[in-house]
């Protein structure tokens, strides 16, 4: 049997459940504790998530704004100097007119397909942690030499070399136009 008391407070009175009230209350008190840390863990969570979202979307932007036309270019060199060495020796011989640029173009495409996907992509890899390292460097080093760091800087990497090369090439041979060329 439960005893229910009245106490009259000024506000008017006050029912008295003999300390099942205060039991309730207690337990509203831990059910919202429990809803809060459940919501805080959630939305820490999600926070987390977002970041991460964030910070990768970032990442990939950067990225392909650095490897589009660098990939663009090789995949150029690669396509021209196919096209090329598949050719009939008879049209070529029209296309390209002396023989030494007919081998300088043969070279350019030997040099090309010996390297496979990865190594391209390691070699680009490499390309920026190098100009990344050399920026870095000269930051740093704005007021003194530092020995062998002339000799690393270099204006075109190995595979923006080729995209030269073939520029070069197709320059020197006039029936050979190259709209699609696109240059930095």
């Amino acid at each position: 049997m439960i005893k229910k008391v009245i106490h009259m407070h000024e506000d008017g009175p006050i029912w008295d459940s003999g300390g099942e009230e205060l039991d309730g209350a207690s337990e509203l008190d831990r059910e919202w504790q429990r809803r809060h840390d459940q919501f805080h863990t959630h939305g820490y969570r999600e926070g987390i998530s977002a970041g991460k979202e964030a910070s990768a979307q970032e990442g990939f932007n950067i990225g392909f704004k650095q490897s589009v036309l660098d990939g663009y270019n090789w995949g150029v060199v690669r396509g021209v100097t196919s096209a090329l060495a598949l050719l009939p020796d008879g049209l070529k011989e029209k296309l390209i007119e002396t023989e030494e640029k007919r081998n300088e173009f043969k070279g350019l495409y030997e040099s090309v397909h010996s390297i496979s996907t990865a190594d391209a992509l390691r070699l680009f890899n490499n390309d920026i942690i190098s100009k990344k390292a050399l920026e870095r460097s000269e930051n740093a080093e704005a007021s003194s030499h530092v020995p062998g760091l002339q000799e690393q800087r270099s204006d075109c990497s190995r595979l923006e070399n080729y995209f030269k090369e073939l520029q070069s090439l197709l320059l020197d041979s006039p029936v050979l136009k190259g709209h699609f060329l696109v240059d930095k």
